[in-house]
C-alpha cells in the first residue's frame, strides 16, 4: 500500500525551529515533485514549498528565507526545516508527492498526501 507518512510536528516557542518529514512507502517507481502545504483553522491550504526530482525548489513568499524544503531520495523521504518559527505557523502541516507507480498499463503518475502534522507556535 502506497503511503505518505508525516512526522515531526509539535509546539515549539515562537523563534524556534522544527522538521518535518515526509515518508513515503509501498511499492514505488520513483518520486517526482513533493511538496509541502499548510492549513490554519478557517483558512485555504496554503502550498508552501515544492522541490523537484532534480532538486530544483521554490517557495511561498510567507516562508522564503525561513523555511527550506530537500529529499532524500535513497530514503523516499522529503523534509521542511523551519526556523524563526512564528505565532501565523500555527497550522496543520501537510506533504504531498506525485509518485510514478507500476500499473497493468505501464507507469502512471498519481498525487498522494500525507495525514497532516500539527505544527503549534506560542508566545
Amino acid at each position: 500500500q502506497v503511503q505518505l507518512v508525516e512526522s515531526g510536528g509539535g509546539l515549539v516557542q515562537a523563534g524556534g525551529s522544527l522538521r518535518l518529514s515526509c515518508e513515503a512507502s509501498g511499492s514505488i517507481f520513483s518520486i517526482n515533485t513533493m511538496g509541502w502545504y499548510r492549513q490554519a483553522p478557517g483558512k485555504q491550504r496554503e502550498l508552501l514549498a515544492v522541490v523537484t526530482s532534480g532538486g530544483s525548489t521554490n517557495y511561498a513568499d510567507s516562508v522564503k528565507g525561513r523555511f527550506t524544503i530537500s529529499r532524500d531520495n535513497a530514503k523516499n523521504t522529503g523534509y521542511l526545516q523551519m526556523n524563526s518559527l512564528k505565532l501565523e505557523d500555527t497550522a496543520v502541516y501537510y506533504c504531498n508527492a506525485d509518485l510514478s507507480l507500476k500499473t497493468h498499463v505501464g507507469l502512471k503518475e498519481f498525487r498522494y498526501w500525507g495525514q497532516g502534522t500539527q505544527v503549534t507556535v506560542s508566545s
